[in-house]
């Protein structure tokens, strides 16, 4: 069976909250279908289903981080409430409370999306490994070739959304 969502549109939905890799309530409704204030009443309602590490609610000073590292353009977006975040485990407890064959379809996709980043980074992880024992095998002389595999390692770093060019009204 193909993907209907690409994997790419779930990825950048995914943020690192808290140390964990979660995804917002909006942006799962967004993926379902349904209407966030509907997927919150759900949630509401099978609040035992969601522990702290399953799901928690962003405080004012992450949702002004937020936005001020453009990840959501301002808080007008989230409709005057605080988000739910999800987590893996979260994201796939929802499947339980959302009876549709659209919200299992979604999930076997978000969870094939987080299955793959987390090989991504555990290859990574043995990348690296493999590099420190490759580093002290050989002498100084290639000291600058490491240096430039671990730079082409490391994540680039966000840059700031840049201004666009012309007159902006408001």
């Amino acid at each position: 069976m193909s993907s209907f969502i690409p994997t790419e549109k779930i990825e950048q939905k995914i943020l690192l909250i808290r140390g964990y890799k979660v995804m917002l309530d909006r942006e799962l409704a967004n993926l379902y279908c349904v209407r966030p204030i509907a997927l919150r009443q759900q949630v509401s309602r099978n609040q035992e289903r969601f522990p702290d590490d399953f799901m928690f609610r962003l405080t004012e000073e992450e949702v002004d981080e937020m936005v001020s590292q453009n990840v959501i353009p301002s808080r007008q977006v989230l409709g005057g409430y605080l988000p739910y975040a999800f987590t893996e485990h979260g994201i796939l407890m929802l499947s339980s409370i959302l009876n549709s064959e659209r919200a299992v379809q979604v999930n076997i996709e978000i969870m094939r999306t987080f299955v793959r980043l987390k090989k991504m980074l555990a290859s990574n992880t043995e990348l690296s490994r493999k590099l420190n024992a490759l580093e002290k095998k050989y002498d100084a002389q290639f000291k600058v070739v490491f240096d430039a595999i671990r730079e082409l390692m490391t994540p680039p770093v966000p840059q700031p959304a840049k201004r666009k060019i012309g007159f902006h009204h408001g």
